[in-house]
C-alpha cells in the first residue's frame, strides 16, 4: 500500500495485532559511520552508496493495533532540530502524514514507546505550539528506561547532539512519561527488554499475540546489512556489547521465529533471521 507521500506502507498481521511500519522519511547517513570498522569494500556489496559515501537510511517507527490500544514504537526525527541538525540530515518529517494514511490521527494513539532518547527515535514525541513544547500525541502515556533519560541529561562530549530534551522533558513535567527500570510489559503482548551496546539502556519491544512473536529491535540491528554479530555502527557507545546482545537476541529469535523490525533499513523493514548450514545468518523477508 502506497501512503500520500509515496512511502510504501509495509503491513502484516500477528496473532491477533496488526501491525503498520510508519515511515517519518528518509535521510543520508555517513556509510562508514554507519558500518563502524567494516571495510566498505564489504558493506557497499549490501547497500547502494552515492559518490559522497552516503546511504539512504529509513526512519521506521511501528503502529501496533491490538483492538482494543493503539501503540507507536518511536517517533522518528520530528519536525523541531536545531540549524546544526538540519544541515547534516535534512528534513524528512512525514510520520504524521503516514499515520493519517494509516488511518490513525495523534489522538488516537494511546501508547508511545521510544527504545531510547535519540534525535531521531523521538523526535515527534513533541511538537512546537506558539511559544510551548505539547505532546504531539495527546492522549498517550509515554515510556523510556529511566537510565537512559538520565544519561541523556548528562551531556556528554561524545554524544550530547543526539539528545534533545525539548523531546521529552515536557512529558516528564505533564506528566505524560513513564521511566522504566529494566525489562517490563507494559500491557498484555507488549513488553520492553533492555539490550545495551547502542546505549546503556537502549530497550527492544516485544509484540506477542496468538503464540508468535515481533521485535522492534532498534539500533541494536539498525538494518538488515546489520545481521552479522559484528557489523557495528560507529555510533554505539558500547560495540562489544552490542555484539554480545545480538548474540542474545539471536539465541531466542531465530529457534522462536522473531519477525524483526529494522529502525533504520529504507527497503526491508522486517524479516526473519535464520541461521543457515555453517552458521552464517541470513535474512527471510517477510512477503
Amino acid at each position: 500500500m502506497l501512503s500520500a507521500n509515496g512511502f510504501f506502507m509495509h503491513r502484516t498481521t500477528l496473532g491477533d495485532f496488526e501491525l503498520t511500519v510508519i515511515s517519518d522519511g528518509t535521510y543520508l547517513a555517513d556509510g562508514g559511520t554507519f558500518f563502524g570498522v567494516v571495510p566498505k569494500s564489504m558493506w557497499s556489496k549490501k547497500v547502494a552508496v552515492d559518490e559522497e559515501n552516503h546511504v539512504v537510511t529509513g526512519l521506521n517507527a511501528l503502529l501496533v493495533r491490538t483492538g482494543k490500544k493503539n501503540i507507536l514504537i518511536e517517533t522518528g526525527m520530528g519536525n523541531k532540530m536545531p540549524d546544526k541538525l538540519l544541515r547534516i540530515y535534512g528534513q524528512p518529517a512525514k510520520l504524521l502524514e503516514n499515520l493519517q494514511a494509516a488511518g490513525v490521527a495523534p489522538e488516537d494513539i494511546d501508547i508511545v514507546i521510544n527504545t531510547h532518547l535519540h534525535f531521531d527515535h523521538c523526535g515527534w514525541n513533541t511538537v512546537r505550539r506558539g511559544d510551548q513544547i505539547v505532546a504531539t500525541f495527546p492522549k498517550a502515556k509515554y515510556y523510556v528506561q529511566e537510565k537512559e533519560w538520565e544519561h541523556g541529561r548528562l551531556q556528554l562530549e561524545r554524544d550530547a547532539i543526539s539528545y534533545i530534551s525539548a523531546n521529552y522533558d515536557p512529558l516528564l513535567e505533564n506528566g505524560q512519561m513513564v521511566l522504566l527500570s529494566g525489562d517490563l510489559e507494559i500491557l498484555p503482548g507488549i513488553s520492553v527488554k533492555v539490550f545495551p551496546g547502542h546505549t546503556a539502556n537502549m530497550q527492544a519491544v516485544i509484540v506477542e499475540s496468538g503464540g508468535n512473536k515481533a521485535c522492534y529491535i532498534s539500533d541494536l540491528i539498525p538494518t538488515s546489512a546489520h545481521v552479522p554479530p559484528t557489523w557495528v555502527m560507529s555510533f554505539d557507545l558500547f560495540p562489544l556489547q552490542t555484539i554480545e546482545s545480538r548474540k542474545r537476541y539471536y539465541a531466542q529469535a531465530i529457534p522462536e521465529k522473531w519477525l524483526t523490525v529494522f529502525t533504520h533499513d529504507a527497503q526491508t523493514p522486517w524479516g526473519y533471521v535464520e541461521q543457515g548450514e555453517k552458521g552464517k545468518l541470513g535474512l527471510r523477508q517477510l512477503k
